[in-house]
């Protein structure tokens, strides 16, 4: 099959003209874009179609052989080349497998349908290989060829999809909507046929994100959430049929059924769905929407996002239009077709997310399961936080350049918190409170987006919010359920951290008692600073004392942070590369975890010197080799968010030149082109957003400031164009990873940080040496 243009192909144009740079000059930002990069490995995006904060996406939903499982996180593995359907909603870079969403596999099916499909439970049937020359992504639109002959090209709007399929002459023609077949599974659905007027709807009650793992996912097999769908077809009906487990009622219309959320045997031939049919050799063009909230949401989407006249290349231009003019935002200059291609692609993932739940008249579904409607003087509700991650750099990055839809995300979270209690949930996943890891991220995050400018929420009721989740206890902060992972205390034990100053591990009903005091003491720290630009003295002297706090699991005999018990004795045996105490890392990871005290972190460890060395050792092994990846638990981790700030100590500690050396080298090393490109999870844009700010030259300091940290940029030339904001250019001169000096606005910047004013607008011009220099030290 012959394979349409690509972005490997616009890379080869650019890379073979890099002297004169008049390709470049042909292509747009979106031209840059791989969605292919991070999509082998442990990456976990999908290619899929998708528009910026995307309600839809399509992607496909691959298989290995276990209808109840899949390829990877989020649907799809570069490595598994055979799919069961085309899904219509995906989380980008979760961690769990499955993650989450999934929805409403559709498969085009060229031969008769003989048997229920779900009763296919090792997907040998109703399913199909492909090659990846027959597969072309790019920003809005997703096109595959699969080996059973029936080509698909499908282009997205922010809540609906238009698709030609294009079956073979020689075969039934059958499209397949499997409409319990989430990824997690699901409690109910339904699937209704009107061949009369070409038209399946249906809906799946589903939810259970990371409802599988091991820690802590029982208690979250649950549903929070159900998926209405309309789909509708330019050519005739010929055929109908539904199943429901293993009986296929050949010329039905109407079924329902779910699966529950157990996996393999003990869900394998459950489930229901239907299909229609084709006369062989259709072409036919499908028109797809969803909502959150009902049926009739799904049709005003549809008719809304879709104009009668629309065409897939036509909505294809115009979502592509719409990624354009979001990469913009960020206009880099110069580097080779490789440099451009991760740092576009990387900007593509960061700004995926957060998702749109609300429907185009305004209705959303709230965290108590019923219908809100979007408050006056504010866009959309987004959902799709996933805080622990996306806070150290992600939302850093949507409030540097979307501030608008930063503040929007802000209300959305409080909105979720007043329908849940005031309850602040770490993890939301659509509408669904899932208390997915550890810490208070929700006050870093929403701390952070005022600290760098955002104000179109309710900014005050959001702070007395967060703040009275971190100072009242609350009787779920007692219990174990779905501990370790998905601890339903939001604040655990709350009532023993403020007697303790710290999370004591025999009794904190938490992850890991020196993982939550330190992420306590973050998110605190944060809290503290929000309230001292209120004005709020008092709850900001409060809060900045305990962000302190993580002094107290800091063990000066050991040198690292280590997890004590309620009688105040260390947690032992005692083990630097052990994680226990810690959530999804080890001591020696956590033990950076102080962004918002380096220079106390230091006084602790012996002073800068002694950190530097430490810090040394971190990154390198005995013989002063890189250890940047793979290194072990005594090592740097890329893919681990309680490290990833680790590079830009060095400017705090007295030695700025180290920290220009290492993150080039993260930079130029860790993240590449390809399906491999991703040093591990994206984890909601986290990874890729550490990559965009490090390319740049510059990085968030800490949770609730609006700081940035200095280095050396990569590109000769960056301009940042915030929405509605004045620009920021940055721009080299020399050659080198080393700083020789800096300019901001034409005046010596002598500092290795700049405030958040920078902000507002501005100019860095940076000047590069090839050897390091005492710049900023």
């Amino acid at each position: 099959m012959r394979r349409p243009v690509t972005v490997a192909l616009a890379a080869a144009l650019f890379a073979s003209a890099l002297t004169t740079m008049s390709a470049a000059a042909d292509l747009s930002p979106a031209d840059f874009v791989d969605p292919l990069i991070g999509s082998a490995g442990d990456g976990n995006t999908y290619p899929g179609a998708t528009a910026p904060f995307g309600m839809l996406s399509w992607s496909p939903t691959s298989t290995r052989g276990d209808q109840t499982s899949t390829g990877a996180a989020n649907g799809y593995q570069y490595d598994t080349t055979r799919v069961r359907g085309f899904a219509l909603t995906h989380v980008n870079g979760a961690g769990c497998n499955p993650g989450a969403a999934g929805d409403v596999p559709i498969l085009p099916f060229a031969g008769d349908v003989t048997s229920s499909p779900t009763a296919d439970t090792t997907d040998a049937v109703y399913a199909s290989n492909f090659s990846h020359a027959d597969e072309a992504a790019s920003p809005g639109r997703y096109r595959l060829g699969l080996a059973n002959a029936v080509t698909t090209d499908v282009a997205t709007t922010e809540r609906t999809a238009i698709g030609t399929l294009q079956y073979p002459a020689d075969k039934p023609a059958n499209l397949l909507f499997r409409t319990s077949n989430s990824l997690n599974g699901s409690e109910d659905a339904e699937t209704h046929i009107d061949a009369q007027h070409g038209k399946v709807t249906g809906s799946v009650l589903t939810g259970a994100f990371c409802g599988r793992r091991a820690n802590g996912g029982v208690n979250n097999r649950k549903s929070y959430y159900r998926l209405y769908f309309t789909a509708q077809f330019d050519r005739p009906v010929t055929g109908t049929g539904t199943w429901k487990d293993a009986t296929l009622q050949p010329g039905g219309t109407d079924q329902t059924g779910g699966e529950g959320y157990a996996t393999g045997k003990d869900r394998a031939g459950r489930g229901s769905g239907g299909y229609v049919t084709f006369a062989p050799g259709s072409k036919v063009t499908l028109r797809i929407a969803i909502s959150y909230v009902s049926l009739e949401g799904a049709e005003r989407n549809l008719r809304a996002e879709q104009p009668a006249r629309s065409t897939v290349d036509s909505i294809a231009n115009k979502t592509k239009q719409a990624w354009n003019a979001e990469l913009s935002r960020v206009d880099v200059q110069g580097g080779t077709a490789n440099q451009r291609i991760v740092f576009t692609t990387a900007l593509y993932h960061g700004l995926q997310q957060p998702n749109l739940v609300s429907d185009v008249d305004g209705q959303y579904l709230g965290m108590d399961r019923k219908p809100h409607r979007v408050e006056r003087g504010k866009d959309a509700q987004y959902s799709n936080f996933s805080g622990w991650d996306q806070y150290r750099a992600q939302i850093q990055l949507l409030a540097l350049l979307e501030p608008r839809v930063a503040g929007n995300f802000a209300q959305s979270l409080y909105n979720y918190a007043k329908q849940n209690d005031g309850v602040w949930d770490r993890w939301v996943h659509v509408n669904g409170a899932t208390h997915v890891m550890t810490g208070d991220p929700s006050a870093a995050t929403i701390a952070t987006f005022y600290a760098m400018g955002v104000r179109n929420f309710d900014y005050r009721g959001a702070f007395d919010s967060l703040h009275k989740q971190a100072t009242v206890p609350r009787p779920e902060g007692l219990q174990d359920g779905g501990c370790p992972g998905q601890c339903v205390g939001q604040r655990p034990n709350l009532a023993q951290y403020l007697t303790s100053y710290y999370a004591p591990n025999d009794v904190c009903h938490c992850w890991g008692g020196a993982a939550e005091t330190l992420e306590d003491a973050v998110a605190d720290s944060a809290i503290g600073h929000f309230a001292e630009q209120l004005g709020r003295t008092r709850e900001a002297a409060e809060m900045r004392a305990r962000g302190a706090y993580w002094l107290n699991v800091f063990n000066p005999e050991t040198g690292y942070m280590q997890a004590r018990n309620v009688d105040g004795g260390w947690v032992t045996p005692f083990d630097p590369a052990s994680d226990r105490g810690f959530a999804q890392g080890s001591a020696a990871a956590y033990t950076w975890m102080v962004p918002q005290d380096v220079s106390g972190l230091a006084d602790a460890m012996g002073g800068k010197t002694a950190a530097v060395t430490r810090l040394d050792g971190f990154f390198h092994d005995a013989n002063g080799n890189w250890q940047l990846k793979g290194g072990g638990p005594l090592k740097y981790d890329p893919t681990n968010e309680p490290d990833i700030h680790a590079p830009w100590l060095y400017n705090e500690l007295g030695q700025p030149w180290k920290t220009q050396e290492t993150v080039r080298q993260l930079v130029n090393s860790v993240y590449t082109t390809g399906p491999s490109g991703l040093p591990g999870n994206d984890d909601l844009g986290t990874m890729s957003a550490w990559y965009v700010f490090a390319a740049l030259g510059i990085y968030p300091r800490t949770p609730g400031s609006g700081d940035l940290l200095l280095s050396s940029p990569l590109f000769p030339s960056a301009v940042i164009r915030p929405a509605g904001g004045a620009p920021i250019r940055i721009t080299t001169s020399g050659s080198g990873k080393y700083v020789q000096d800096v300019r901001r606005g034409g005046k010596p910047q002598r500092d290795w940080k700049v405030d958040a004013s920078f902000l507002r607008g501005g100019s860095l011009d940076f000047r590069l040496s090839e050897t390091p220099t005492t710049w900023g030290s």
